[in-house]
């Protein structure tokens, strides 16, 4: 195991530095860093958040005026029989969105970037609810229909869209898998150590990690992964339809509960996200260019608009029309940062440990960074039980990215091909991966060495996916005018965009 370590660690050192030159291209070059304020943006920032700010202005921020629209979907009754519901999509797509990058992220954001990040990532998300309407409407516009279930999302609308080239699918599909086997080991990984903290606050024992118990719960672990990934989307979607909501508003009601316990401390919140925003505190680096980067990187981490990687949620979806989904997906990215994300900063920023241990803080991993904080704001007679439930939250959310994940692959290979050995094959290689992460944390692995690999998948995908949805956009905009104008009925798409697509021909058989 040492000798598999020691490569991974001599990998990293390669991923790491070509990871980070991604992100941060051009501040990386001193032409271009030495330029006031506007070299402190890297292009990452840049294609995500202005593309954001594109897509609001042409389709008149549609975020906000037709974001009940978009709530009032997912309480809709389905009554179709192929595919999933919205709403189904809809907790779907979150239990992926909602993951540990919540808490992860936002943690290591305000940690490297001061809780102005937090400001930002509200800034970026809000935009980025618009970048998430075009990917889900595009995946809508251009799914499959195979016997009972719709298929679609990035692979699919790649290819459309590059005149049906092959090889354009082909990549796109390889993009989304080269970014799950990023990903799924780091979130694996979590898994274990929620799991191993609900048996710590339980037994009152702290375990070893080369224990009995972390094995059995890795052996748990692996065998709930496998049932997922050989169960197809209908098991992953009944999963998540229980998961999803429970773990949302368990995770939601008790970080209520502790801002009312502590809320004397609101009002230092809001002050020190806002002022943090624009004025950077020395001990964050004093650099608005390194908090606003913080807050739009690890707010992708956790949102992923822009990214491609929820649109095969999207493509999966019984729709009347296709822009119903692009609505759902914009609230998902609302759901997702400006609730979940800030439910974490509250923690994070008002409990400020940062400030009162700032060594203790700095020494611990980011995790443990998150526990220091709630251990401030929790009275101690329910310190166990606030533990205890934000600890199930953070092994849910990091199960169901997994699984997620690992759903979503198969449905990418299917682009390349539908041979049942290959798809297979790709179901083997996510649970491997999978099981790669959890030996990874019970052989002490540090996890932040392993986030080099899901910020290179992340931000290669977005690459991918940014371009075809500057490219698809006219027929987003095209099916939006349509769906001003007429709602939900007659979307057929030589009509309403110029050309035919695989499911739209006729119409939408969604009653």
């Amino acid at each position: 195991m040492d000798s598999i370590f020691y490569f991974i660690d001599l990998v990293v050192s390669i991923i790491g530095p070509v990871s980070d030159f991604f992100w941060e291209f051009p501040t990386n070059f001193e032409w271009y860093s030495s330029i006031p304020v506007l070299g402190e943006f890297s292009f990452s920032t840049f294609i995500l958040v202005g593309s954001g700010i594109y897509f609001t202005f042409r389709l008149r921020f549609i975020q906000v005026a037709w974001f009940k629209k978009g709530v009032k979907i997912l309480a809709r009754k389905y009554e179709g029989n192929t595919g999933i519901s919205p709403l189904t999509a809809f907790l779907l797509s979150s239990g992926i969105r909602i993951g540990p990058g919540n808490i992860l992220g936002v943690t290591g954001a305000i940690a490297v970037g001061g809780p102005g990040a937090l400001f930002w990532m509200w800034v970026s998300a809000f935009f980025g609810m618009a970048t998430s309407y075009v990917e889900s409407t595009l995946a809508q516009i251009f799914k499959e229909r195979r016997g009972n279930e719709f298929i679609g999302g990035l692979p699919y609308y790649a290819k459309t869209l590059c005149n049906n080239k092959a090889w354009v699918g082909v990549i796109a599909s390889s993009a989304y898998i080269m970014y799950s086997l990023c990903g799924i080991p780091v979130d694996s990984f979590n898994t274990v150590t929620g799991i191993a903290s609900l048996t710590r606050i339980i037994t009152g024992t702290d375990f070893s990690v080369q224990s009995d118990v972390y094995y059995y719960i890795a052996a748990v672990v692996i065998f709930l992964v496998a049932l997922m990934a050989f169960g197809g989307i209908k098991r992953v979607t009944k999963a998540c339809d229980i998961v999803v909501p429970i773990m949302t508003s368990i995770y939601i009601l008790t970080v209520i509960s502790l801002i009312l316990y502590n809320y004397e401390n609101v009002p230092y919140f809001f002050h020190v996200v806002f002022e943090g925003a624009f004025t950077p505190d020395a001990m964050f680096g004093g650099a608005l260019g390194i908090t606003l980067v913080q807050g739009v990187k690890r707010g992708l981490m956790s949102n992923e608009a822009g990214q491609g990687t929820i649109t095969m949620a999207a493509g999966v979806a019984g729709a009347k029309h296709p822009c119903e989904q692009g609505l759902v997906g914009a609230v998902g990215v609302f759901l997702d940062t400006h609730i979940i994300c800030t439910m974490t900063a509250f923690i994070i920023i008002m409990a400020h440990r940062y400030m009162i241990d700032p060594q203790g803080w700095e020494a611990a991993e980011t995790y443990s960074r998150f526990l220091m904080s709630i251990s401030s704001m929790t009275p101690g007679f329910l310190e166990t039980v606030i533990s205890f439930l934000l600890s199930l939250c953070f092994s849910m959310f990091a199960y169901t990215c997994v699984i997620g994940m690992v759903t979503f692959s198969e449905i990418s290979a299917r682009r390349i091909s539908d041979n049942p050995i290959f798809v297979t094959a790709i179901r083997i290689l996510c649970i491997f991966v999978s099981a790669f992460g959890i030996l990874s944390s019970i052989a002490g692995y540090d996890l932040s060495r392993m986030w080099a690999f899901e910020d290179l998948g992340n931000i290669v995908i977005v690459y991918v996916n940014i371009l075809m949805l500057h490219i698809g956009f006219k027929y987003v905009k095209l099916a939006t005018k349509h769906f001003e104008r007429y709602g939900n009925v007659n979307f057929i798409s030589r009509d309403v965009i110029g050309i035919d697509t695989p499911y739209w021909r006729k119409g939408s058989d969604i009653e």
